[in-house]
């Protein structure tokens, strides 16, 4: 098989480089991280390694070249000399142990019995699913939670529990979770209880099902270990190719299947360096723990493990924490843990502050008439059992103007320089509670009626003031409101609520000598607005216009429905 071998990525931006020397011909036999061209590149010479062997048919560059990343370099007949030769050696080697295979008659009889007796032992060894002691484990909990707080065990050993009732109760970075039963039968062991660390996947409480069947799930295979089985496969489809003498038209290896370049080739293997690559460790600090300090798969991991805690442990990215002195020097002092709600908000706010380019824009609206009516339908909507309030009414607002400037209904991926737009419209309520700052999500707002979003947003923030708060409650915004006006203040700087791009804040309402353009000023309630958003996507004028078009959607609401 004839294949394409092409200039590998060289890291750190570059796109070209300048072909020193070439070390191979045409009609040369080639094998893998043998050196094939020296290049050079703006920050060093480096010689480049092939990553496939065989017959090479055709050499498309030469000393003095300027070739691009990607550009074809050369092509190789995988099925050349190399791979003739180990056909060659397989098949010499299979035939002495073919001649001895010839079976008898009698021996194949023999075989087929044996084979239908270890069936039919397989078969009666298979378990009943009656008297099984089944082992709980904490479930995937979501959002990359790996353990949580167990606030209260709601079982005890021999009791008999059903399937979905709750076991335990627990807190995670987000809020309080009721952890259900996946199986029904008697408790005959509790293996934590309340004030423990549990970590997902670890064993909670063995359970005896009787006669409930059991279906245990299989463990998810990881996305290296799929990566592995695919090269593995691929392999072999390979080499069973070469042994076969098959031929077939020129095929081009893909960029990413081809190994990045370090200086002096870092010793792994293409498969380790790809996935080093992607995902963003310089494979040259990864050290090896292999013979001659070979790099395998399990080094990248455990080296991007520590990078990641390390980044964790400061303030943000590239800051360094500083230490705090001791304060018990200046006067007396108190200390108290931070609650895990407490804990992520300043994480997730850090990480937001230090990755998003932040700008606000201020503007105010003049709510007088839109307070009447505000207050009339409150009266109506009472008698459901719920009031229209100003963020309820700041949610259908917001969600015509998303439909009307979808840039503000994005999230952006620096890593694939991609931009997704969303096509749904779920608004973020910023709700204030005692244990710390929660957003829950109101989903498909643009399908309800104001009376159903103040019913639904009531309902979260009770679930979020009192810790019952689900995850799937604070997952997939589209944009996020935090409303301040009860409590008072002007204007804010609300912090953008990544991934999301935008955030509008609401401060109380004042009224205000307005000029009326006849001569008089007139007493009008003015609602200060502030939006804050990601300037990486959103320029000043459009985060303008989006900000005139809500004030306008405020003092003249019939204008949405033109």
């Amino acid at each position: 098989m004839a294949t394409e071998f092409k200039l590998p990525d060289l890291g750190e931006n570059i796109e070209s480089a300048e072909i020193v020397n070439v070390l191979v011909s045409e009609g040369d036999t080639v094998e893998k991280e043998q050196g094939i061209i020296e290049i050079e590149t703006d920050k060093a010479t480096i010689e480049v390694p092939s990553s496939v062997e065989g017959k090479i048919t055709k050499m498309l560059v030469k000393a003095g070249d300027n070739v691009k990343v990607g550009a074809t370099i050369m092509v190789v007949e995988e099925g050349g000399k190399v791979g003739e030769k180990k056909a060659e050696a397989k098949a010499e080697a299979k035939k002495p142990e073919e001649k001895g295979k010839e079976e008898k008659p009698e021996a194949k009889i023999e075989k087929k019995e044996e084979q239908k007796k270890e069936k039919v032992e397989k078969k009666e060894s298979k378990p009943s699913g009656k008297n099984e002691i089944v082992e709980v484990k904490l479930p995937d909990l979501g959002e990359n939670i790996e353990s949580a707080d167990v606030l209260n065990v709601l079982i005890s050993k021999g009791d008999a529990i059903e399937k979905d009732q709750g076991i335990l109760e627990i807190e995670t970075d987000k809020a309080t979770i009721e952890v259900p039963s996946n199986i029904s039968g008697k408790v005959i062991e509790v293996l934590i209880k309340a004030g423990d660390k549990a970590k997902v996947g670890q064993v909670i409480l063995k359970v005896e099902t009787g006669d409930v069947e059991v279906e245990l799930e299989k463990p998810a295979s990881t996305k290296d270990d799929v990566k592995e089985k695919a090269e593995e496969k691929k392999e072999t489809k390979t080499e069973d190719t070469k042994q076969k003498g098959e031929r077939s038209a020129v095929h081009p290896m893909e960029l990413d299947e081809q190994p990045p370049i370090s200086r002096g080739a870092a010793p792994a293997a293409p498969s380790v360096r790809r996935i080093s690559r992607e995902i963003g460790v310089d494979i040259n600090k990864v050290p090896g723990t292999g013979p001659n300090g070979r790099i395998s798969m399990d080094d990248v991991k455990a080296y991007s493990k520590k990078l990641h805690e390390s980044r964790s442990e400061g303030v943000g990215i590239g800051i360094k924490a500083q230490a705090l002195p001791d304060f018990s020097k200046f006067g007396k002092i108190e200390k108290a843990d931070m609650t895990n709600i407490r804990k992520k908000t300043a994480e997730h706010l850090s990480y937001a502050w230090a990755t998003i380019p932040h700008v606000t824009q201020f503007d105010k609206a003049d709510i007088t008439n839109l307070e009447k009516t505000r207050k009339e339908l409150s009266k109506v909507m009472e008698k459901e059992g719920t009031k229209l309030t100003v963020t309820g009414i700041l949610v259908k607002v917001l969600i015509e103007a998303l439909k009307k400037f979808p840039q503000f209904n994005s999230s952006i991926d620096m890593e694939k320089k991609e931009i997704i737009y969303k096509k749904y419209f779920n608004i973020g309520i910023a709700v204030d509670t005692e244990h710390g700052l929660i957003v829950p999500v109101i989903k498909n707002a643009d399908q309800k009626s104001f009376t159903e979003i103040s019913v639904e947003m009531n309902a979260l923030a009770e679930k979020a003031r009192n810790k019952k708060i689900g995850l799937e409650d604070m997952q997939g915004g589209s944009m996020t409101v935090t409303n301040l006006g009860g409590i008072g203040g002007t204007y804010f700087t609300p912090i953008v609520n990544t991934p999301e791009v935008a955030i509008l804040g609401v401060s109380r309402g004042a009224y205000e000598p307005v000029w009326n353009g006849h001569g008089v000023f007139e007493p009008r309630l003015m609602l200060p607005l502030s939006l804050s958003y990601d300037h990486r996507i959103i320029d000043g004028a459009d985060a303008l216009r989006f900000l005139k078009f809500v004030v306008e959607a405020l003092e003249q609401p019939i204008k949405l429905l033109m």
